[in-house]
């Protein structure tokens, strides 16, 4: 049967071999929650046996959630320059990030790593799994999350690309709570800080319009360029910083206690600060005033002004240099406890009791000139 299986085009020996090298970097993750809640538990240690999470004595009022969420098209931009290492960054940076928003703790995560081959084994594709490992547990440690499961399967021409090795990666995450420390948008007050916390590069969005400035100016081949002595492929690839670790000490957790005041976080993803700040704002009809925010990363600049994006689009397209913002009474210890994850941080702006964002633009065509939003 595996011989007819291969001339369909899926390698059964191969599948098997890249399931075990993922199984063996989720292992490596487990010790992210030893001891904690969410700690895994394997009756059975094989890569297909069972694994459960120890929930121990929750405190009262701890519910549960999932998220789920993908890397989208910057895959395309490691398989253009073959280096996949960092792209596990980027998947964990969009599902764990988006849970402490709500003022949850991930525990878990689980994949689905769909691709379209994993080649011949005269001419396999398996070392590019062992980057995605690689990041894999990397990714995980900085989250501080165990990969408790995951999925991979080759699904020929349904999944395409560039090049001869094209996937899709996704993830899903259950993340707890305290509910009573969960953030609604009530908690916001007027005059509460905004702490922008540093991100060099695009994250996990944006890469479509990305994508389409760099092959209009470069052509099909434009991850091959150099940009001031850098490849344009890696730089555009620069990994998403992953903030939870951060957030979850300042919040506290479901069994610790808040080392600092913390009112929203806002993930400055799809939408840009105008859509992700405007959203927690919302339900008070608060307003933000944000006139010294960090400047985008020179890779996010350099195709703004490549593709004469307006700053007003761009601010709405991309992060523009804060891939989080935390709203906050009590700047100096998230800015402190930010900086002990060795992240950069400081105070962007105010809430204000007016609706509306207005944002002193640090972009490429109205630098210093204020951006209105509403």
């Amino acid at each position: 049967m595996s011989q007819h299986y291969k001339k369909a085009g899926v390698d059964i020996h191969l599948g098997d071999k890249a399931s075990r090298i993922l199984y063996q970097a989720a292992r490596k993750t487990w010790k992210n929650r030893t001891h904690k809640l969410g700690e895994v538990i394997t009756p059975f240690d094989d890569f297909t046996g069972l694994r459960v999470m120890a929930m121990g004595k929750l405190p009262a009022g701890t519910v549960l959630g999932v998220g789920f969420d993908g890397v989208g098209t910057k895959v395309e931009i490691g398989e253009r320059i073959a280096l996949h290492n960092t792209i596990a960054f980027d998947l964990f940076a969009m599902v764990c990030d988006d849970a402490v928003v709500r003022g949850g703790e991930p525990v878990l995560v689980g994949t689905v790593l769909d691709v379209n081959t994993l080649g011949k084994d005269d001419e396999s594709y398996v070392n590019f799994i062992k980057q995605l490992a690689d990041g894999y547990v990397k990714a995980a440690r900085e989250a501080g999350v165990a990969v408790i499961n995951g999925e991979l399967a080759e699904l020929g021409v349904r999944v395409h690309g560039y090049g001869p090795f094209n996937y899709n990666w996704s993830a899903g995450v259950i993340w707890f709570a305290r509910q009573e420390r969960m953030f609604t948008g009530f908690e916001i007050k007027a005059g509460d800080a905004l702490v922008g916390l540093h991100e060099e590069g695009f994250r996990s969005n944006g890469l479509s319009l990305t994508r389409r400035i760099l092959r209009q100016n470069f052509g099909e081949e434009w991850h091959t360029q150099s940009v001031n002595g850098k490849n344009l492929g890696a730089l555009a690839l620069t990994p998403s910083r992953i903030y939870t670790r951060s957030i979850v000490a300042m919040i506290g957790g479901v069994q610790s206690e808040p080392q600092t005041k913390v009112h929203g976080v806002a993930h400055i993803t799809g939408g840009g600060i105008p859509g992700k700040l405007g959203r927690i704002l919302k339900p008070q009809k608060l307003g933000a005033q944000i006139d010294s925010p960090f400047p985008p990363g020179d890779i996010v600049s350099f195709c703004q002004a490549l593709g004469n994006v307006s700053d007003q689009e761009a601010y709405q397209a991309w992060n523009m240099g804060q891939g989080m913002i935390v709203i906050t009474p009590e700047p100096e210890g998230v800015i402190q406890i930010a900086r002990n994850h060795r992240i950069k941080a400081k105070v962007i702006g105010r809430v204000t009791k007016n609706p509306g964002i207005t944002i002193v633009s640090q972009g490429a065509f109205k630098k210093d000139k204020v951006l209105k939003f509403s």
